[in-house]
């Protein structure tokens, strides 16, 4: 077994991923694809940059209410907040966000990677 750890997929060089997308099911924000074979373990964190308290989607490996979605309530300018630590997800699912005001929440994080 080999552990690597990775960028989130849709992150450049390691920086914040903008959640552009206001609705989950028809053009959510890309924010990983999982390694088709090997497991990746990921973890979020979101921070607010508006005024207001901001309603966060993330859909894990679909978009089907509520099976495959975490919902959060990020508040104005905290800092960063948890949304998952070490989820599991493989087989090139994707790992989508959306928010109820756009350009608004940036998302970091990482993936754990473990292969075979």
């Amino acid at each position: 077994m080999r552990y690597s750890k990775q960028l989130l997929s849709a992150s450049t060089d390691g920086r914040a991923i903008l959640v552009q997308a206001t609705d989950i099911t028809s053009s959510p924000t890309l924010i990983h694809e999982a390694h088709a074979t090997a497991l990746d373990l990921v973890t979020m964190y979101v921070t607010n940059n508006a005024t207001v308290d901001v309603a966060l989607t993330v859909g894990f490996g679909g978009t089907t209410d509520p099976n495959d979605l975490i919902r959060a309530t990020v508040p104005a300018r905290a800092g960063l907040a948890l949304v998952c630590w070490k989820q599991p997800i493989r087989n090139s699912l994707d790992v989508v966000a959306a928010a109820s005001v756009a350009n608004v929440l940036s998302i970091i994080g990482s993936v754990d990677r473990i292969s075979p």
